[in-house]
């Protein structure tokens, strides 16, 4: 808690200075049929993917070139560096690289502009994608990428133990109970260090067990007290009896993507880009991947990804309409999987028979994705996401029982939405 206070201070205080209106119209005026060079500012590429694509746009549109700028890795570490760029009304930044969750936010606040639908494939689109771009009604930004957690599992050793993953919680707790023990593997592990992550992993909890955070709109809290206590308890009870390992409270995905290639984790919760580097690992061939487990059958997934949109501070908003259109095109959509290994956001391309020849999970990646729920819709979701890891992460190290801890976050929860 002492870590994440300094940070939770930082986010108010953001949020307050977020709903200014001042020159927001001007602004986007200003830069509305502007061209030129661009910045695309958007998280650190992790496998090279991005800027041959960058590439062949500038060869094509020599007066328009666009300079990749690669922000940290961490999606909280991104938003502070976009947050405090829009503030200052800079026109750096022209094209941005969105977490999904923040499209609500960023529009509300007046830092990216509305885009006409009418120029976008929005109906080719795998529905609950094309619904993230969206804020009041009105498109804020295009997908690019999508997500949808997955539970990876060791399929060498259920099927030595003639065993099928898991479907419920009940399965996945005896099997990584039991089958930890006698392979030496820890059992399950997530995304459970106090930061976006255990947000994440909450929310799909909470929505396996049938539960809500906040009303679809952000409005109002709609935490159960019920459904979020038992969704929580799944967690507890795990590090409680060992099947999840202490190790993970300090996992991030990569922490947790390495702990299950080098073959250390029976079963763990990720996305979509940890399988391309477990082929290539020592347990490449040995491994499957299916929905998330839940209380009675699969669970719900949170639905992630990254979303493309223009700054309002942008001089060249123009010439990002046209890049933005280009970068979310088919061809460069079936590169985001061949080469980047994220899931595309097209639907056709998940039904594609020589794609899913390549990449076996796709039918388990759509059924993940047209299944999962977004995680709390907020203008305010920094300081949403901040208290939602902040109270867990007391829960999962054993300082606060589960149903106090549910009970304590909804007051907090109501505290944020409440103020203006």
């Amino acid at each position: 808690m002492r870590r994440l206070a300094p940070v939770l201070v930082a986010a108010l205080l953001v949020s307050g200075c977020a709903g200014f209106t001042g020159e927001r119209d001007t602004v986007r005026t200003a830069g509305a049929d502007g061209t030129g060079p661009m910045t695309f500012a958007t998280g650190r590429d992790t496998t090279g993917y991005i800027q041959p694509l960058i590439d062949k746009w500038n060869r094509a549109h020599p007066g328009e070139p666009v300079t990749l700028l690669e922000l940290p890795e961490a999606a909280d570490e991104q938003r502070a560096q976009m947050v405090a760029n829009l503030q200052a009304r800079s026109e750096r930044y022209d094209v941005l690289g969105l977490d999904v969750v923040w499209t609500a936010e960023f529009a509300d606040a007046g830092w990216i502009v509305p885009l006409d639908r009418s120029m976008f494939p929005l109906d080719k689109l795998l529905p609950p994608v094309a619904d993230t771009a969206l804020y009041q009604g009105k498109l804020y930004a295009v997908p690019y990428t999508s997500n949808a957690g997955l539970l990876y599992y060791r399929k060498d050793i259920l099927d030595r133990e003639h065993l099928k993953p898991p479907r419920t919680w009940a399965e996945l707790r005896e099997q990584a109970s039991r089958l930890g023990g006698k392979y030496k593997l820890d059992g399950y592990a997530g995304q459970f260090l106090p930061y976006e992550g255990l947000t994440v992993n909450f929310a799909e909890a909470v929505h396996s067990a049938g539960g809500e955070i906040l009303s679809p709109d952000g409005t109002k809290v709609t935490l159960d007290l019920r459904s979020a206590t038992t969704g929580l308890d799944f967690l507890v009870t795990g590090l409680r009896e060992g099947w999840i390992p202490q190790e993970s409270l300090s996992y991030k995905e990569e922490e947790s993507r390495l702990a299950f290639q080098q073959g250390r984790l029976l079963f763990a919760r990720n996305w979509p880009h940890a399988y391309g580097p477990a082929t290539r690992s020592g347990i490449g061939g040995k491994f499957g991947v299916t929905r998330l487990p839940g209380p009675d059958g699969p669970g719900s997934s949170t639905l992630g990804g990254l979303n493309l949109a223009i700054s309002a501070y942008s001089k060249h908003q123009k010439s990002a309409l046209e890049f933005i259109r280009y970068f979310t095109g088919l061809a460069n959509e079936r590169s985001v999987l061949t080469e980047g290994s994220f899931p595309p956001v097209w639907a056709e391309l998940y039904d594609d028979p020589a794609l899913i020849k390549r990449y076996p999970y796709l039918p388990v990646l759509k059924q993940s994705i047209m299944s999962a729920r977004p995680r709390p819709v907020s203008a305010k979701y920094d300081q949403v996401s901040l208290v939602i890891a902040s109270a867990v992460s007391d829960a999962l190290t054993f300082r606060r029982p589960g149903d106090e801890t549910v009970a304590t976050l909804k007051q907090q929860l109501s505290e944020i939405i409440r103020t203006p």
